[in-house]
């Protein structure tokens, strides 16, 4: 691996880092979502400086080039994010569903309340 190729990543993986402490600190980034970003950035920034980790992960995994593991690992995280997001986004589907079911009970039970008030009067 060409030390520009390390210069790169680990300039990216500092600017990433950065704009996850910016996010938190804002309260953007909630602290769950926050630790698995902070991680990926540090493996980032790990691998683009100590490229003989980089090195042996490449050889272990058998790819010929080494950064070409960076985009590999980058490719996996995003999908496991993307399952991840996609499980809360389903969570977060029921829980309205059942919100707006419970909504509609509370409405129907106080049109009823009303229509009975009106009655006695």
């Amino acid at each position: 691996m060409t030390v520009r190729v390390s210069v790169v990543a680990a300039l990216a993986a500092l600017v990433l880092l950065v704009v996850i402490f910016e996010l938190i600190r804002s309260r953007r980034l909630h602290e769950r979502y926050a630790i698995l970003w902070l991680v990926t950035g540090g493996i980032i920034l790990v691998l683009a400086v100590w490229r003989d980790a980089l090195n042996v992960l490449a050889d272990a995994v058998g790819i010929a080039y080494p950064p070409s593991a960076l985009f590999v690992l980058a490719s996996l995280f995003i999908l496991v994010v993307l399952l991840h997001y996609s499980t809360v986004i389903s969570k977060l589907a029921d829980q309205n569903r059942i919100l707006a079911q419970r909504l509609a009970l509370l409405e129907a039970r106080l049109r009823g309340t009303d229509r009975s008030e009106s009655e006695d009067h």
